[in-house]
């Protein structure tokens, strides 16, 4: 008799995705294996018409998902890993990060071909505070926009010509084979990333060595370590979707390279360095990157938004 193994994931089409994919891994690696999804509609889902940032950002997407693990309904949970706090529920981790898809932004646009081409007042649509910092402070004319909703709900506002341009994902656009008539990169170094942008998340209960077993083939040391450079970078500045914080890690044999900002959210002022060392010190290498753009004046920024 075949064992049942149960994911739990957000009910959004990318989402499911994700989790599909990893649950066609594991049957193909384990044919004794009955994998189900079990979708779940978080907060942040049904919340539409406010930012991420005026109703509590990440955690909204993953609160529910992590309480079917806690509870039991559910082996394994499948997330975004940029949607996911900096900080875990007690008894949970993160202990699989498969191979990182592309982690940058994307400029969509139905007339103009990159964020140059924008004319002056153009309306640029996004949720993220990140991207509206790093979009001001290489075109303070810009009028951006909040935009929230599924990838393809964005795409479809874009299409009807309520925005001159949108920021996405390029993992996203490029697990759902969605398009737009005029795509542009907005890549480091010019343009960074969020933490762990572009890499899932497979999250267990701590002690449930069943599902370490099963799922361990599917990590990718090199993406996991370069997250989680990223994601020590994240808590150490207490970052979530209501302060603007971008990082992008590139490894390269032994080494890691960490890039890492706080900006303004008028993108008026960035606090940024560089910082390189041994991949076997990723968390060391984002708490060390993280107090040098404290020391730069980070700290007021930060200080200033959680007021």
């Amino acid at each position: 008799m075949r064992e049942s193994f149960v994911i739990a994931t957000r009910g959004s089409k990318l989402a499911l995705w994700q989790a599909e994919y990893v649950a066609d891994r594991l049957r193909q690696a384990h044919p004794d294996l009955e994998v189900t999804l079990l979708p779940i509609t978080t907060r942040g889902d049904t919340i539409q018409d406010k930012s991420l940032a005026a109703i509590g950002g990440k955690g909204l997407f993953v609160r529910e998902v992590e309480a079917a693990l806690l509870d039991g309904r559910a082996h394994l949970a499948v997330h975004s890993l940029k949607d996911m706090p900096a900080e875990q529920p007690e008894g949970l981790v993160i202990g699989v990060v498969p191979e990182r898809e592309d982690p940058i932004d994307l400029l969509l646009s139905v007339r103009y071909d990159g964020l140059a081409a924008l004319p002056a007042g153009a309306r640029v649509g996004t949720s993220s505070l990140r991207r509206r910092a790093q979009l001001l402070a290489l075109r303070p004319d810009l009028t951006v926009v909040d935009l929230r909703g599924n990838l393809d709900t964005r795409i479809a506002r874009l299409d009807e010509g309520r925005f001159d341009a949108i920021v996405v994902a390029a993992a996203g656009l490029k697990r759902l084979g969605l398009t737009a008539p005029k795509i542009a990169p907005l890549a480091p170094p010019d343009f960074l990333p969020a933490a762990a942008q572009g890499a899932l998340g497979l999250e267990y209960r701590a002690h449930d060595k069943r599902t370490v077993a099963v799922t361990a083939f599917l990590d990718h040391r090199e993406s996991h370590d370069a997250v989680t450079a990223e994601r020590a970078f994240l808590a150490r500045l207490g970052g979530s979707c209501q302060v603007p914080i971008a990082v992008h890690a590139a490894v390269c044999d032994d080494c890691l390279s960490l890039d890492g900002l706080v900006a303004e959210v008028t993108g008026s002022r960035i606090f940024r360095d560089v910082i390189l060392g041994p991949r076997g010190q990723a968390v060391e290498l984002g708490q060390r990157l993280a107090e040098s753009v404290l020391a730069k004046g980070a700290g007021d920024v930060l200080a200033a938004l959680a007021d």
